[in-house]
């Protein structure tokens, strides 16, 4: 192990960098700040950096989704980088990327600046969301919509939102122009070309809008290049798995079609649409005490919508129970459209607003990220040491399931 000291960072590897400035091991680790380890991940498939929660990674030669199992490995290992280990201290940085010396002087904003694209129903429920609970958190919020009136009218009817005789402001609602957008820390997509009419009669509608939303996406995932935008590109829009995909692609191809990393980086896309499903499965698993063990031991995997897992529990995984949650999950948003309404107000609040906020706040939430070239969801945080996925030591068979989900999403896109 080779131990590093650059701009005030300290560093270690397995290779030798002979441009750095060599120090022990002892002041590497002593050291309270973050530490940052170099390895070496294919650039197309993995992330730039993540949170080093547990020796083993040391050694990850490709990213899957065994990254969210408990290694047994870890268990058995003990020297001197295990407690900043586990007190999350680590940040892995993927040195086959061109511009990884970067990552070495981001940290997370103390308060966000956050713009949002388009305010229809989910944009605009979105934003209220983050307007009634991100003063702790956001500073600014920014939005954007196609329509003129649009905009001006969310700017002033927020605008006059306020708790009287309280300390604090909420966070400023600003409307921003076009070139504009990705003056920001973190980038909300919001668009939507089409959505299906309430008499449809396709289960899972959010493919229907895979087609003309990555269109969409696409020219927003390219503005973000030009503009060298290093924040968070959020999405919210269906399919959120598949069109995180199209980010990560559009935005790291450059003029000749050609892979260069030089766009948006893995870790810094995120698709919140698990989010509602969890809150769906929470929801119906109150509803009968065989399934109420899902609010405290259960977990969401996968896509928001068709390859969905709920799993009623980890510590006692149920398979009836699991299934009757996620096909109850997956038909919530039907069981409203039945009502004579769209369904957009949970996936804009729980999947939006709230999970948003949970990440901005370094805490636990749904979310999909990229894990070998995959956009998958899972329960993680991102924190200053940067994206850290929960462990799990998975039942066999869930976790087929949960892998069956993956390999079909890396088939799509």
């Amino acid at each position: 192990m080779n131990f590093y000291k650059y701009q005030e960072k300290y560093l270690f590897s397995f290779k030798d960098f002979e441009e750095f400035e060599e120090v022990s091991s002892t002041e590497c680790f002593s050291n309270d700040d973050i530490i940052y380890f170099l390895g070496e991940l294919d650039p197309e498939t993995s992330k730039d950096s993540f949170c080093l929660t547990c020796p083993s990674l040391m050694y990850l030669e490709k990213e899957s989704l065994d990254i969210l199992k408990i290694n047994s490995f870890d268990k058995k290992i003990n020297y001197p980088l295990v407690k900043k280990i586990y007190d999350r201290k680590i940040k892995y940085i993927n040195t086959n990327k061109n511009n990884w010396k970067e990552i070495l002087n981001y940290n997370f904003p103390k308060k966000w600046k956050i713009n949002i694209l388009a305010l229809g129903d989910v944009g605009s429920t979105l934003l209220i969301g983050l307007k009634l609970l991100g003063k702790k958190y956001i500073e600014k919020i920014g939005i954007y919509d196609k329509s003129e009136n649009n905009t001006k009218r969310w700017e002033k009817e927020l605008g006059q939102i306020v708790f009287p005789f309280e300390d604090g402001k909420l966070p400023q609602v600003n409307v921003v122009d076009y070139e504009n957008l990705f003056d920001c820390d973190m980038f909300v997509f919001c668009a939507t070309k089409k959505v299906p009419s309430l008499d449809s009669k396709v289960d899972d509608v959010r493919m229907i809008q895979f087609e003309e939303n990555s269109k969409i996406i696409e020219e927003y995932a390219k503005l973000a290049r030009r503009k060298n935008f290093k924040g968070f590109f959020s999405v919210v829009s269906d399919p959120v798995d598949l069109l995180c995909k199209k980010v990560f692609l559009s935005s790291n191809t450059n003029e000749d079609g050609e892979f260069d990393g030089l766009g948006i980086a893995g870790e810094k896309i995120k698709g919140y649409g698990l989010g509602v499903m969890n809150a769906r499965a929470s929801y119906y698993s109150e509803k009968s005490e065989e399934t109420k063990s899902y609010l405290e031991e259960g977990r969401a995997f996968g896509p928001h919508g068709k390859g969905l897992v709920i799993a009623n529990s980890i510590s006692n995984y149920n398979e009836e129970q699991s299934n009757y949650l996620t096909e109850k999950a997956l038909r919530a948003n039907v069981e409203i459209r039945e009502l004579g309404y769209k369904p957009y107000i949970g996936p804009a609040l729980s999947s939006g607003a709230i999970s948003i906020l949970n990440t901005v706040s370094n805490k636990w939430h749904y979310s999909s990220n990229f894990i070998g070239g995959v956009f998958m969801g899972s329960k993680n945080r991102n924190l200053n040491s940067g994206l850290e996925f929960e462990k799990l030591d998975f039942p066999e068979k869930l976790y087929k399931k949960i892998n069956s989900t993956y390999e079909n999403l890396k088939g799509i896109i």
